[in-house]
This record gives structure tokens, C-alpha cells and sequence, in this order.
């Protein structure tokens, strides 16, 4: 089964190998017409109707109905947010904003903000690039001659995989019809190395940073595997000294999860908090709140340039590093997925690529060449 949009009318399309036996049911369900376009067999999507085509090939046929009730979890969070900023902007009015129902579909679902922000400047750039089309026109031809404007402009990968699941969460999210573009090709995802730096060159970092706060913020985003956003939303009630363990709420995919303290990042986060004394997050900016995300990438990139490091360090790069000197130092791959937060095994594998112990054990061909003589 797959939604159809028909006369701006929802509907269920039939799509099966041919089969005299399921051909001669299909004729009997109750209005069931031929489509030309989509060509298949399709019906009005009502609940009686549903119920008609599982009644009928009960026992007969197997029914794929994951594009009627798969429903995705990523990108969601405990945290309320609110997109009323998009709402109230000054826009011209040849500007084509996104729907009502799109801003209210990520509050009520809770998306993260980032990913509302980056859905809603995706999907608008859409829309406004068929600005003359009703929304429920566009079809999947539509979606693919702009997936190939954007490759052929040079956008990145990950930009057109991002721009798929905005369009994707209006038509199937907003519209309740999932996976109705499920046949939309991707880029082929690509697979890169993570990149890491020494632990000297980490000492070399945290040693160069200008203040306590900001040897804090290299400290822990290495010595406990944080992501950014992470660092960004903790709290001082998260750094529990007594468990020696940091709780990290909410983070990627609203997963919860604990991971390990620094005894010497303890000492010095004490240091810190006598010094700055934060209110509620762990570090704050100059007027209170929450830090930003800039700072962070300034504090790490002005440190990288005092230790003299050729690489343009970045703040997940320290994530990386803190999850590949695990591995080379023996810790379980279980407790480092664990540590990180990785649903899977296979995410965290990706460390054994990098992992250097195994690659000193080998010789160089070009060794024995020159020993043998």
C-alpha cells in the first residue's frame, strides 16, 4: 500500500506483482479505480477502506503497510520550543512562507530547534522555488528536478538529505501521509574517518587556553565525549561528584545517558564554579544563560592556534579523539557506545579504523627491503 494524492484527495494505491488470484480481489473492493499516472490501482483513504483491504487478503496476501504506520523519532527533544520568531517575521509578500500547520507540527512533536530551523529554512527555499504551485500539486517529478538543481548548484550531500526530510515532514508528518516519497532518491552516504588528535596535542590544548572556564570546556568535551550541544545544556545538578558521572539529558535523539567524570575535571570545575559562580547551566554566558555555541569553537580554535596544530580543531574533533584513545588504551567498544550515546555497536566501530595499535604492529614492506641487504 502507498498514499496517493489524487484530485487533492488522499488515497490508497495498490501496487502488487501480477497475480490472477489478487487481481480478482483487488476488482472487489468497493470503488477501486485505475490511476494512469501513478499506474495502480488506487481507493479513497478511509478507515472502512483500510479495513475493506485487510479483510479481503487476510490469509491470502501479505500486506506491506509500513508506509502507512512507520512513525520516525529523531530529532526530538523534552524541551519545549517555540518557533514564533518565524512566525513574526518581516517578510516581503512575494515571500512564500512555510504553512501554520508545519510550525505547529514541530512544537507539537518537539523537534529539536535546530532541526526546526534548518526544516523550515529547507522546506521555504522549496516552496519558494515553485512559488506559482499549490503545495499539494507538487508531485514527486517536482521534487527530484530540484534535488538535481541543488546537486548541480554544488550543494553538499548532507544539505539535499536535509532538504528530503523537510519536504518529507510536511507531506507525511503534516499531511499524515508517511512515506508518501519514500521512492525519493538520496545522495549515497558517504563514509569519513573521524578526526582525531594526539593526547599530547590535547594536554597542549587545555594547557593553552586563556582562563579556568575555558580549560573547563576542552576538559570536558574530551574527557567525557561530549557533543556541543551537549555542553551547551548542562546544568550544574548534572555533575554528580559522588557517582563521578555526568548526566546528559535529552541529548541527540532525546536520549538520556550517563558517562564518566574526570577526577582532575572535577578539581577543576570547583575551581571554576568559586570563580564564575554559574546560576543554573554548568557555563554561562556574560549576562546569564545559556553559553553559545560560537564561543566554544572560538575558545578551541584560539588554543589550537597558540599550540602551533596545522589541523583546524573543532569541538566534536575532541569527541572523536576522547572515543579513539578509549580504544587504544583497551576499554570495551560496549562502554565507549555507551559513553557516547550510539544506539549501535556499528556507529562506534567506525573507531577501530583510526585506532593506532594494531598499525604499529605492522612493517613496512619498504623496512625489509632495506634490512635484507
Amino acid at each position: 500500500m502507498k498514499h496517493l494524492l489524487i484530485d487533492q484527495q488522499k488515497c490508497i494505491g495498490l501496487q502488487y506483482y501480477p497475480d490472477k488470484v489478487i487481481h480478482a480481489l483487488v476488482r472487489e473492493l468497493p470503488s477501486i479505480k485505475w490511476s494512469n499516472e501513478f499506474n495502480m490501482d488506487f481507493m479513497m483513504n478511509t478507515q472502512s477502506n483500510l479495513n475493506e483491504i485487510f479483510n479481503k487478503f487476510r490469509g491470502v496476501a501479505w500486506i506491506n503497510c509500513n508506509h502507512f504506520y512507520k512513525d520516525k523519532q529523531s530529532g526530538r527533544t523534552h524541551e519545549i520550543i517555540n518557533v514564533d520568531w518565524y512566525r513574526k517575521r518581516n517578510l516581503s509578500p512575494s515571500y512564500r512562507a512555510c504553512p501554520e500547520e508545519y510550525f505547529q507540527k514541530l512544537e507539537l512533536k518537539r523537534y529539536s530547534i535546530n532541526t526546526a530551523k534548518s526544516y523550515i529554512n529547507s522546506f521555504e527555499q522549496f516552496i519558494n522555488y515553485y512559488k506559482e504551485k499549490n503545495l499539494l500539486h507538487l508531485n514527486e517529478n517536482d521534487i527530484r528536478f530540484y534535488l538535481q538543481k541543488l546537486i548541480n548548484d554544488g550543494k553538499s550531500d548532507s544539505t539535499v538529505n536535509q532538504v528530503v526530510n523537510a519536504i518529507k515532514f510536511y507531506y507525511e508528518i503534516v499531511l499524515g501521509m508517511p512515506n508518501r516519497f519514500y521512492s525519493i532518491e538520496r545522495p549515497r552516504k558517504k563514509q569519513h574517518l573521524p578526526k582525531v588528535i594526539s593526547k599530547g596535542q590535547v594536554k597542549l590544548l587545555i594547557e593553552n587556553t586563556a582562563n579556568i572556564k575555558h580549560k573547563c570546556i576542552v576538559s570536558i568535551l574530551y574527557s567525557s565525549g561530549l557533543r556541543r550541544a551537549e555542553l551547551l545544556n548542562l546544568k550544574i545538578v548534572d555533575i554528580d561528584s559522588n557517582r563521578m558521572v555526568i548526566n546528559i539529558n535529552s541529548g541527540k535523539g532525546s536520549k538520556d545517558r550517563i558517562t564518566i567524570l574526570s577526577p582532575a575535571l572535577l578539581q577543576d570545575l570547583r575551581k571554576y564554579y568559586k570563580e564564575w559562580r554559574p546560576k543554573e547551566y554548568l557555563f554561562e554566558g556574560a549576562r546569564g544563560g545559556q553559553y553559545s555555541a560560537s564561543s566554544v569553537i572560538q575558545i578551541i580554535k584560539k588554543a589550537a592556534k597558540k599550540t602551533g596544530i596545522m589541523k583546524t580543531v573543532t569541538p566534536h574533533m575532541l569527541r572523536h579523539s576522547f572515543a579513539t584513545h578509549l580504544l587504544e588504551s583497551g576499554t570495551d567498544l560496549r562502554y565507549i557506545q555507551k559513553l557516547l550515546g550510539h544506539s549501535s555497536t556499528k556507529t562506534t566501530e567506525i573507531y577501530t579504523q583510526v585506532t593506532l595499535n594494531c598499525i604499529r604492529k605492522i612493517q613496512s614492506p619498504l623496512d625489509d627491503l632495506f634490512e635484507s641487504k
